[in-house]
């Protein structure tokens, strides 16, 4: 890990020790973002953190990057910083300016439609885009289109579509949009559909992984606590086997994440990507049961802070891909790759 990483890490998991409050996660609960949580994110440069100093960014490594994501998924960060980190990056790549504020990502999708008009130097945009995260409350969204056979990239401020508010199960913001002839800055795109599909399977692995250390800790603490028939629950073998299984769980998908992360930079085809979004969506299942199943019945209160974390891993695994979508992919990658290039596919990740 590199010494500019440690020191951002630092001052993300301060920031997120301070404002990540569980009255601030109530409040988050399908409520609005919280205005002061992210002039916070803003103000410490974390948001802009993967935009080039000459676009006013910090101009960190994209791995470094995506790292902090890590953090941001063991407090259960109830804003879009991976959104808009990931957002600003692939403007910023592309040549366009980088608004300020919220932004999000989105790609047109086989059951989607959006369809490209040129009227001169005017670029206008039409059709409709499903659950796209926090767009009702961004300043504008950033969509990968094909026009003809080139993929191209256009942003949208906010006031050139219409978002209807949805939620996913953890409360997060969803929302669907609708673009009717939107007037947007486009720009040819060098990453195509697979490529932003990865960024955010490394997003969502990154909060998994985090979210998992969170479950772990978060169940020991419980287990300590807890006594029952005289002594700790912690004490009884059954609960132990159940946390030494939890513990597992969190370390592999932590493992995947930082394998991913890794590749991003030199590979956003790496198989670690396709491996990390399928082991720690694995990981969210198993762990969240085991958590649920330490902690009883309280942990299925409201009260309890359990399912701020339990929610977000199983809404996080469906996102951009489940186990079932990268595994297929994997496999249909490896099988044109062919028997003699298996070996070399997997030892070259």
């Amino acid at each position: 890990m590199s010494e500019a990483r440690d020191m951002l890490v630092a001052t993300a998991e301060r920031l997120f020790q301070d404002y990540c409050t569980p009255e601030l996660l109530k409040a988050s609960n399908k409520g609005p973002l919280s205005p002061k949580l992210w002039s916070a994110l803003t103000d410490a440069g974390l948001t802009a953190a993967l935009v080039s100093e000459r676009a006013g960014g910090a101009g960190v490594d994209l791995a470094d990057g995506l790292a902090l994501l890590i953090e941001a998924g063991r407090f259960s960060v109830p804003a879009p910083l991976a959104e808009t980190m990931i957002a600003g990056w692939l403007l910023d790549r592309a040549g366009l300016p980088v608004p300020q504020g919220v932004l999000t990502f989105a790609i047109s999708g086989a059951n989607e439609s959006v369809s490209v008009k040129r009227a001169g130097e005017n670029v206008h945009l039409s059709g409709k885009l499903a659950r796209l995260p926090w767009a009702k409350d961004a300043a504008g969204l950033v969509v990968l289109l094909a026009e003809g056979d080139k993929p191209i990239i256009a942003y949208a401020p906010r006031d050139e579509y219409r978002a209807t508010g949805r939620h996913n199960l953890a409360g997060e913001p969803r929302d669907d949009v609708e673009l009717a002839s939107a007037r947007v800055e486009a720009a040819p795109s060098d990453l195509n559909v697979e490529d932003w599909c990865a960024l955010g399977a490394i997003a969502r692995s990154a909060q998994m992984a985090g979210a998992m250390q969170r479950l772990l800790a978060l169940s020991v603490q419980y287990a300590q606590e807890r006594v029952q028939f005289g002594r700790p629950i912690g004490k009884f073998q059954a609960i132990q086997q159940s946390l030494a299984a939890l513990a597992g769980q969190a370390a592999a998908a932590t493992a995947a994440a930082d394998g991913a992360i890794e590749a991003a930079p030199r590979d956003l085809r790496s198989p670690l990507i396709a491996a990390a979004k399928i082991r720690c969506g694995e990981a969210a299942g198993i762990g969240a049961a085991i958590a649920h199943q330490v902690h009883g019945a309280i942990g299925f209160t409201q009260e309890h802070s359990l399912h701020y974390t339990t929610r977000r891993l199983w809404s996080w695994r469906d996102e951009f891909g489940n186990e079932a979508e990268w595994s297929a992919m994997l496999g249909t990658r490896a099988a044109k790759a062919g028997a003699d290039q298996l070996w070399s596919m997997i030892t070259a990740a």
